[in-house]
């Protein structure tokens, strides 16, 4: 049986500009093996976050397919691609976006009423656990205001796992960060990939971090130059 989980064949993705267009991606090309650890590396601009969008279904490409366990996604509805956003994905983005008026651990838990849990014992326990996996278990009654942004950041990614989602997308999580925080949240997603067997896709510019990655996916000019 393929490891493979996703598959990115020919991705192209243009966008309408005064004038013409402009090519974000161009015939890009990648598999995602189950439970590893990918960083998409690449300059400001390079196409990362469009790469990031495109497969985890918050846009479509305009040319070529993805393709998630066999299944097509690059074609589905609306409706079945929120579906499978909110059932099977994580997004942690930059900006961490926690509600203010909620502590960390309830942070966690609205996005678990969002994904459609009953919040019982077990959902509750899930919420501590995440909080105690990414170092904050004795941090769970603090606002985001009370908390640094490293540990706003980890909120954000037990926010992003507790459902047990199947991928995580994170794009530029560590942009805000110190190099030793930066490097604390990337070991996170490293501990996501081997104890969850959660597939984490990355985006960032810091080469200092591609060590903990799997595999690196480096675009430049919306082109893959690491094939």
């Amino acid at each position: 049986m393929s490891d493979v989980l996703i598959k990115i064949e020919d991705v192209s993705r243009i966008f309408p500009v005064p004038g013409g267009e402009f090519t974000a991606l161009k015939n890009i090309n990648a598999t995602i093996d189950k439970g590893s650890f990918t960083i998409l590396k690449g300059r400001s601009g390079s196409g990362k976050t469009t790469l990031i969008n495109i497969v985890g279904c918050l846009d479509y490409p305009s040319k070529g397919k993805v393709f998630i366990d066999g299944r097509e996604v690059s074609n589905l509805s609306e409706r079945e691609r929120e579906n499978l956003r909110r059932r099977d994905f994580g997004f942690v983005f930059q900006s961490v976006s926690l509600m203010p008026s909620l502590n960390a651990y309830q942070n966690v838990e609205f996005s678990l009423r969002l994904a459609g849990h009953k919040i019982d014992a077990n959902t509750q326990k899930r919420v501590k656990d995440c909080l105690k996996m990414v170092g904050l278990g004795n941090r769970m009654t603090h606002m985001g205001a009370e908390l640094s942004g490293g540990e706003q950041q980890r909120v954000a990614i037990a926010r992003a796992i507790a459902h047990k989602p199947r991928i995580i997308f994170a794009d530029e999580p560590t942009a805000e960060l110190d190099s030793a925080m930066a490097a604390n949240v990337t070991q996170l997603f490293r501990t996501m990939a081997e104890k969850e067997g959660i597939t984490v896709i990355m985006t960032t510019h810091d080469v200092g971090l591609m060590d903990a990655a799997d595999s690196i996916i480096e675009l430049e000019s919306g082109e893959r130059i690491n094939v």
